[in-house]
């Protein structure tokens, strides 16, 4: 990929946000400079023990890794030759860090007038909140998201992370526009995106129909509207149809299901009478799909033209027709790590998937490349290794 070649990003992040976002922009092309503290590097190298968890490979493909010490003069002194000769900085500090280490807005910009400072917060640079730590559940749950996932008579959190992962795509997609306006008119911008403001922006709908019409939304509001359904077959497996506002799909998920009487019941009328009597719509799906197992659903749904899917657990994914179809995932040899299987990036080119698949890299795998190409020769590399700056 060659979008954004000879774009330079030095990704400060840990965990996933900021991560994510140096992923994307890596997968365009650009020259992703992971800058990693000696002692451990970014916190997802250990969630599993070791220094290379899945989780830390989920999000740091296609980059290079460079350990710093920014808490040393001599850290901050090798920091600011690469802040000279870089395009973008992604990081995720708390609100006022980047002030401690000595590369608040003033310092960037006399250091580098064209750089683009692209920063993640939970919670926004100030406030009442602006201090607290903030995870992907704090921000499910300050921004209404988790209350419409949770069983309220048993509250569980559940499910993979989104905050986190919409907050760094949210930032990839400021940062692409940063560099946009840069090239057509030289002004750099500072991109500011929180976790808060992210969670809330992913579910725009939800907020409209409260402000705009006073409507109580609760966890089955979305699906209710939609017409959403989750039904367990005869067999235990499950299965997924999603009507949305057409009536031939009820039409044809009632013919699928033998049930020509589901058609016909005033309660399920039109869309506006099964929104309005959802739960009932539930009971007696649930009761026609539990008389036959899952096989033998499947191609009459698809027979009659029924949005559906088989409620897939992970294993099964991999295997779907559809996603070996497509190509999904990939193989790949390490020469210390051994054999990954991993996801591609899910944008092609001209229907193509011209990519780069360097695996994520090793605890400071690059270093004395990138120390070499901003001029340090390896007595210099010798002397700030033997200080412990990297």
């Amino acid at each position: 990929m060659s979008q954004l070649k000879d774009i330079r990003v030095l990704d400060l992040g840990t965990v996933i946000t900021a991560p994510l976002a140096g992923m994307m922009l890596a997968d365009l092309g650009a020259d992703v400079i992971k800058v990693e503290k000696p002692d451990g590097g970014d916190t997802f190298r250990s969630f599993n023990g070791g220094l290379y968890s899945p989780y830390f490979l989920a999000f740091n493909r296609n980059k290079r890794s460079l350990t710093l010490d920014l808490r040393k003069p001599e850290g901050r002194s090798v920091m600011e030759k690469l802040l000279a000769a870089a395009d973008v900085m992604i990081e995720n500090y708390r609100p006022g860090v980047m002030d401690r280490l000595g590369m608040g807005t003033a310092r960037l910009k006399e250091l580098n007038p064209r750089l683009i400072h692209a920063t993640i917060t939970g919670f926004g640079k100030d406030g009442p909140y602006a201090d607290r730590p903030a995870f992907d559940s704090v921000g499910q749950a300050l921004s209404g998201m988790a209350n419409l996932f949770l069983d309220a008579n048993d509250p569980r959190l559940r499910g993979p992370t989104i905050v986190d992962n919409v907050t760094g795509m949210n930032l990839a997609y400021g940062v692409l526009g940063a560099l946009f306006e840069r090239e057509r008119t030289g002004v750099a911008r500072r991109v500011e995106v929180n976790m808060l403001e992210s969670a809330m922006g992913f579910m725009p709908d939800v907020f409209a129909n409260f402000t705009q019409t006073g409507a109580a939304i609760d966890s089955y509001s979305r699906v209710a509207a939609s017409q959403s359904y989750a039904c367990r077959c005869a067999d235990g497996k499950m299965v997924a149809v999603h009507l949305s506002s057409q009536e031939k799909f009820w039409h044809g998920l009632t013919a699928a299901l033998e049930r020509p009487d589901l058609a016909s019941d005033p309660r399920f009328a039109t869309r506006m009478d099964r929104f309005k009597h959802y739960q009932a719509a539930c009971a007696a799906l649930a009761g026609a799909f539990a008389r036959r197992e899952r096989a033998y659903w499947l191609p009459r749904l698809e027979a009659n033209d029924v949005p559906f899917a088989p409620i897939h657990a992970i294993p099964d994914v991999l295997e779907d027709p559809q996603v070996q179809h497509l190509g999904s995932f990939y193989d790949r040899s390490h020469p210390t790590q051994g054999r990954q299987r991993a996801l591609h990036r899910p944008v092609t080119m001209d229907g193509r998937r011209e990519e780069q698949l360097h695996p994520p890299p090793l605890l400071g795998e690059h270093t004395d490349e990138v120390l070499k190409e901003i001029g340090y020769d390896a007595a210099g590399i010798a002397a700030l290794r033997g200080n412990g700056v990297v």
